[in-house]
């Protein structure tokens, strides 16, 4: 009765977000963001001016660049002032998600100790590892495939027909360029406390794996610190339950903050590209629950039932993560062992993010398309094939997709500033792709906790009824 409360709660929160920023967009912030598009549009027109002009000795170079500090200096206040208006909105999801990371590394640690430490020897480790990364390596593939496919389809950059714009010019967005000592150093931690500190959830994880094996191995000692640790997760799990009762004022606070920078024009401006990959969404969602189903028939469907809160937290909030104590509860609730969503769980938030996956992909290839860059088959497969492992180890956190696309377009031959094309509708885009993240977790999870025989029936706890 509760959860379904808590979902009615989240679901009004959304649509009371949407009038409310939409209402503040109108009498507020409207016209800070009337003199930072005009200020942006005589930035691109100054740059055009300094693109055609050869000599740079002239005195007409100096005042062009002397007006674009002038204009650049308006669109940096006036953004600061909107920002200042929009504290009030932002403050509130800001709250909720830093509560969520505060108990998202302890509660990965101590679940995943628990669960490693349950299932035993070496072998049972990698045995069910091996049937995780399957999955997560088949739907990372199956995302991004999925991705090209569409946007071929589709051809949403077609039409934009953007001229290449001059090697100087840029967005503020840092390249991910990933070398192989960089994604080394990015799984290892050196620091078991910076990596709990920063949320590093891969290096959580692979800590929690040493210290669970480590745990098994010692026998009866091993046996008060899984009972310890079991102890401390399900006090962490209570803490939860507290966290997530703010989940509506959170996602009120999100949304507003959203449309009331943005406002629903963009939403018209970009309406068949979001349209576009919106509908490829929705497809991803249908193979991942077909997938499931194969597996566990009409239970899929149950599980998707159980999460949808879950994915709604995600939905607003832009980030995954923040839906992950929430689908850990509910994945037990299900009826899978605690061993087998201890472990497999924390693993799909840095191998299994297949709303990302399809992101990149599709927005990738959009670009080439805006700017009429062609790409081969070819091309566009082993594009596809560097996302695959440039991706692994992102966090779950907003921006992150962007930032990895931003060090494989150019690798390609398209602008790196195409991403100024995404920027505007990325938080629009991270919001469906962060669902499709808990989705794609969700049902991997229970599908390697059916192969492992360890899918139970469903429980229902005192809090439910």
């Amino acid at each position: 009765m509760l959860k379904n409360k808590l979902t009615l709660y989240i679901f009004i929160a959304l649509i009371l977000g949407v009038v409310v920023g939409y209402v503040y967009n109108m009498q507020v912030i409207e016209q800070y963001n009337l003199k930072i598009n005009t200020a942006d549009a005589n930035i691109k027109a100054i740059d055009t001016k300094l693109i055609n002009l050869k000599d740079t000795t002239v005195a007409e170079f100096k005042t062009l660049k002397a007006q674009r500090v002038v204009e650049a200096k308006i669109k940096k206040e006036n953004d600061g002032i909107r920002e200042e208006k929009l504290t009030g909105f932002t403050v509130l999801s800001d709250i909720f998600l830093r509560l969520i990371k505060m108990i998202v590394a302890p509660l990965v640690f101590t679940t995943l100790v628990v669960g490693v430490a349950k299932v035993g020897d070496i072998k049972a480790v990698g045995r069910i590892g091996g049937k995780t990364l399957l999955w997560f390596l088949s739907a990372t593939l199956v995302s991004l495939l999925l991705g090209m496919l569409l946007v071929n389809l589709f051809k949403p950059g077609v039409t934009m027909n953007i001229p290449l714009p001059d090697s100087h010019l840029s967005t503020e967005i840092k390249k991910n360029a990933l070398s192989l000592k960089d994604f080394i150093s990015h799984v290892v931690p050196r620091s078991f406390t910076e990596a709990m500190a920063n949320n590093e959830i891969l290096q959580i994880v692979i800590f929690s794996m040493f210290f669970g094996v480590a745990t098994a191995a010692i026998g009866k000692q091993g046996e008060i610190v899984v009972k310890a640790m079991d102890a401390i997760a399900h006090v962490i799990l209570k803490i939860t339950t507290y966290v997530m009762k703010l989940a509506p004022i959170a996602v009120f606070g999100a949304i507003t903050a959203v449309v009331a920078k943005q406002g629903l024009g963009i939403i018209s401006t970009y309406a068949i590209f979001i349209g576009e990959f919106y509908f490829s969404l929705f497809l991803l969602w249908a193979v991942i629950i077909f997938a499931g189903f194969v597996v566990l028939k009409t239970r899929a469907l149950d599980l998707v039932g159980k999460i949808k809160d879950a994915m709604l937290v995600a939905f607003s909030t832009s980030t995954s993560e923040a839906a992950y104590p929430r689908v850990l509860i509910e994945l037990e609730k299900f009826g899978c062992n605690n061993k087998i969503v201890s472990f497999v769980l924390p693993l799909g938030y840095s191998f299994n993010l297949d709303g990302s996956m399809m992101y990149m992909t599709f927005a990738s290839i959009f670009l080439a398309q805006a700017y009429g860059v062609h790409l081969s088959i070819a091309q566009e497969i082993t594009m596809l094939l560097v996302l695959m492992i440039t991706s692994k180890g992102i966090a779950g956190v907003p921006r992150a997709s962007l930032v990895v696309i931003a060090g494989t377009v150019a690798m390609f031959g398209i602008p790196e500033a195409g991403l100024g094309l995404l920027i505007g509708i990325d938080p629009l885009l991270d919001m469906g792709r962060s669902a499709t993240n808990v989705l794609g977790n969700a049902m991997a999870t229970a599908v390697v906790s059916k192969w492992e025989g360890e899918l139970g029936p469903e429980q229902i706890l005192a809090e439910d009824l």
